[in-house]
């Protein structure tokens, strides 16, 4: 057996077999080939893009911007026709000062009632005086009619007298009775005048939004994009005026199912753009997405129909750009990046444990 083993033929197929054998791990990536570095061309530099779009409909007056200008918060983008707009503002505010007007009418309506209310509750109390007074001349006269010593006329009058003042004292308790209603009638008009003035104030605020509302302000710090507003054209709401794209920018980068399982949150990433002739930007893993990008395509695979083949499926990764790189001032959203992970690396603690 060992002589066969010196026979240089036998020496020769054993090593082209070992030769064979370290091909075949090498290209199935089994151990000690065991890859440790994953790379995808399947990625894209991403960013907030803002489409702004009017909320009124108008003619446009003015376009103070330009194609890919820097613009900062609170800067104007387009302005729209506000003539109509002002107007309503001041209808508005006229409705409001005339609301306001009743409710101070309806102070002093208040103010009179209350006054009408004690007068009759006065008169009621002068009723009652003045019935005591005469049901006492009627208990005086009364006696002395049935003596002989007064005339039935003088005690007619005393007794009509009586009768009078009881129905005075009845017509000063129902006018009593009318002041109250009339003053918590005034009371509950007051109420609804009070949310007149708050419906015609809610009304002026409004008009005054849509009056602000002509005038379309960058949301937040970023570059344009093609402005499409033009001078005496009419917009309706909801017409795309312009692109906003804001500084922030990260890369979304579509690995295999099967190069995710060394994976973790925080590890570096190396990144090549194609567009800055290949220079290499430095990054961090941020997320993972929930869900395959099958599974938010509109139109889903129905993989329970006819044939089957089986087809390796990519997940979205958000990457981080590191700051203060060289050329990342340059990447805009849209761009193609090559991402490559060394999965042996340890992660950002930082990072990590964001998650």
């Amino acid at each position: 057996m060992f002589k066969a083993l010196r026979s240089p033929a036998t020496a020769v197929a054993i090593v082209l077999g070992l030769i064979g054998l370290l091909l075949i791990l090498y290209v199935w990536q089994l151990p000690p080939f065991t890859r440790t570095v994953e790379m995808t061309e399947n990625a894209y530099v991403r960013g907030q893009v803002t489409l702004i779009a009017p909320q009124l409909a108008g003619y446009v007056v003015e376009v103070p911007v330009q194609d890919f200008q820097e613009v900062k918060a609170g800067d104007l983008l387009v302005r729209l026709d506000d003539r109509i707009y002002r107007q309503k503002l001041e209808q508005a505010r006229a409705t409001l000062a005339a609301q306001q007007a009743a409710l101070a009418n309806s102070e002093q309506q208040r103010h009179s009632a209350e006054a009408r209310l004690r007068a009759s509750e006065a008169q009621l109390e002068g009723a009652r005086v003045a019935l005591e007074i005469a049901e006492a001349n009627w208990r005086r006269v009364e006696p002395l009619m049935k003596k002989g010593v007064m005339t039935a006329s003088e005690a007619d009058q005393s007794r009509a007298a009586a009768e009078q003042a009881r129905a005075a004292l009845d017509q000063a308790s129902a006018g009593l009775e009318v002041a109250k209603e009339d003053l918590q009638s005034v009371i509950v008009n007051r109420q609804s005048l009070e949310a007149a003035v708050q419906g015609a104030e809610a009304a002026m605020h409004l008009a005054e939004i849509d009056l602000e509302n002509t005038r379309i302000m960058a949301p937040q710090d970023g570059r344009l994009g093609e402005v499409g507003a033009k001078l005496g054209q009419y917009v309706a709401a909801g017409t795309q005026l312009v692109a906003l794209v804001p500084d922030r920018l990260w890369v979304v980068a579509n690995f295999k199912e099967t190069q995710l399982a060394e994976m973790k949150v925080g590890q570096p990433v190396t990144m090549t753009v194609d567009a800055l002739r290949h220079s290499a930007l430095k990054g961090h893993i941020e997320r993972f997405s929930p869900a395959t990008g099958s599974e938010f395509s509109v139109i889903k695979p129905d993989n329970a129909t006819g044939n089957f083949t089986k087809v390796a499926q990519r997940v979205p990764v958000r990457i981080s750009i590191d700051p203060d790189q060289p050329n990342a001032e340059k990447l805009a959203p849209g761009m193609s990046v090559v991402v490559t992970v060394n999965t042996n690396a340890e992660p950002d603690s930082d990072l990590a444990s964001r998650t």
